[in-house]
């Protein structure tokens, strides 16, 4: 009996998900060069219903048709190099699904290329790493909906479940779901640099040890900033060096690379004209980190302004950090899904905001419980054709409450002119919080960047 579902590419992620595939009692064929990784799926997916190809001749053979084949090889060249591979083999109706973070312009290219020759491509976007290829991914398809009908039933069994509902859903036409997957990785990219300037400053400012970080950040994840992303912040901090005893915090380089999804989200923001203005700030932190040598050199020399910090804000609250990072997380998911909005608009995508948000509940790096919270405020509205600037989920009663009481800003700038606040979310607790005067810690400067919020609006 042949396979219903093709992987071409058995590192990690590919094998994963085809274990994934086979263990829901779907049949799979995978392929791969390395001879090695061909035999270490045979060995754990043994008693499954999962083969390899030996080449890709025999790796089509295996498929029943019309074949659906995924690719999860690295995105560029060697997507295009594997299609040119596989093409010859192929016949008409049979379709190719791009699984790696193609850029979105990449697959609308292959779209038009393939079509020409008969055969059907999709680009999906997979978030959750290897655990979620395994246990259940986010999975944002795009492309013909008739070629996403053909395996919805698949992508739906091995994605994650939040409450039951399969996290995935049909994205849109064309590149729509690499379009998503990569503004995703934007919002990851703003969330996670919030997130390491919160604890530079409980580091330098409020001068934490790590085991209060800790503390801290796992209470956080017990409340309304519960989120993959706070958990694992957490979990590290608890970490400890086995070789120095230090905290492994501590003994990580502080460098960082990228892929460039981050940098192609704020390239489209400015190409649809849509200010983003946490992730572009998150993409150049990124930047900044990668230069390690000149960092070192410049630290070197002015070594005293480097390491010290302002204390004028050392009585301020854990509650208020929380606070802030509540609200710019809010407000990076607000500038990622206006960019999806004027997206869809622009190249008619028809995307559905609130089925992202939904399938963005689960088993993606940027998952957490304010996602409910959103998915709810878009599911009343819809994406209309003609771009409206002021749709935001800044402007539902919940998240206005949150981030805007009017009268009580008013009130706080009359009884304290000049000074600019941090508006506490007043939805699901209320706690005392102090002002923030207009000399600030550099560190506390860049984490409410552009969370939008001042003494003038």
């Amino acid at each position: 009996m042949k396979a219903h579902f093709g992987m071409i590419g058995l590192g990690t992620m590919g094998r994963n998900f085809l274990l994934n595939i086979a263990e829901h009692g779907i049949s799979g064929v995978g392929y791969d060069l390395d001879a090695g990784k061909r035999e270490l799926l045979l060995k754990e997916g043994a008693g499954m219903p999962v083969d390899v190809g030996s080449d890709l001749a025999d790796f089509i053979a295996k498929l029943e048709s019309p074949r659906n084949i995924m690719l999860l090889v690295p995105a560029g060249p060697i997507v295009d190099s594997v299609i040119a591979d596989l093409v010859p083999h192929l016949e008409k109706d049979d379709l190719i699904i791009d699984g790696g973070n193609s850029h979105f312009t990449d697959t609308d290219r292959r779209i038009a290329e393939l079509d020409s020759k008969g055969v059907g491509f999709m680009g999906i976007g997979v978030s959750g790493g290897e655990e979620g290829a395994r246990h259940g991914a986010s999975i944002m398809p795009g492309g013909r909906r008739d070629f996403y009908d053909r395996v919805e039933t698949t992508l739906q069994a091995v994605s994650a479940k939040v409450n039951n509902e399969p996290c995935v859903a049909y994205m849109g036409s064309g590149p729509a779901g690499h379009f998503v997957k990569m503004v995703h990785n934007g919002i990851e990219y703003g969330m996670m640099q919030l997130l390491a300037e919160t604890y530079d400053f409980m580091q330098r400012v409020l001068r934490m040890a790590n085991t209060e970080l800790h503390r801290t950040f796992t209470d956080w994840n017990g409340g309304e900033l519960n989120s993959f992303l706070v958990e694992i912040t957490s979990e590290v901090l608890r970490k400890t060096d086995p070789e120095t005893g230090n905290p492994l915090v501590a003994m990580i380089l502080d460098t960082a690379g990228q892929k460039g999804t981050g940098k192609w989200t704020s390239q489209a923001a400015m190409d649809h004209g849509v200010p983003i203005p946490t992730i572009d700030s998150a993409v150049s932190m990124r930047q900044i980190s990668a230069q390690k040598a000149v960092r070192t050199k410049v630290a070197a020399k002015y070594f005293g302004m480097s390491t010290s910090a302002d204390q004028s804000h050392s009585r301020t609250s854990v509650g208020e950090l929380e606070d802030a990072l509540f609200c710019a997380f809010i407000l990076t998911y607000a500038q990622g899904m206006s960019l999806l909005q004027r997206a869809s608009t622009e190249s008619n995508y028809g995307l559905d905001l609130a089925e992202i948000a939904r399938i963005w509940r689960g088993g993606c790096i940027i998952r957490s419980k304010l996602l409910e919270s959103i998915r709810k405020a878009y599911s009343t509205r819809s994406v209309t054709r003609k771009p409206d600037p002021r749709q935001n989920i800044r402007r539902p009663p919940q998240f206005t409450r949150q981030l805007a009481p009017q009268s009580r800003r008013r009130l706080q700038r009359e009884r304290h002119p000049g000074r600019v606040f941090l508006v506490r979310p007043r939805l699901f607790r209320r706690l005392p919080h102090r002002t923030f005067t207009g000399k600030s810690h550099p560190g506390a400067t860049r984490l409410f960047r552009g969370s939008h919020i001042s003494a003038d609006r």
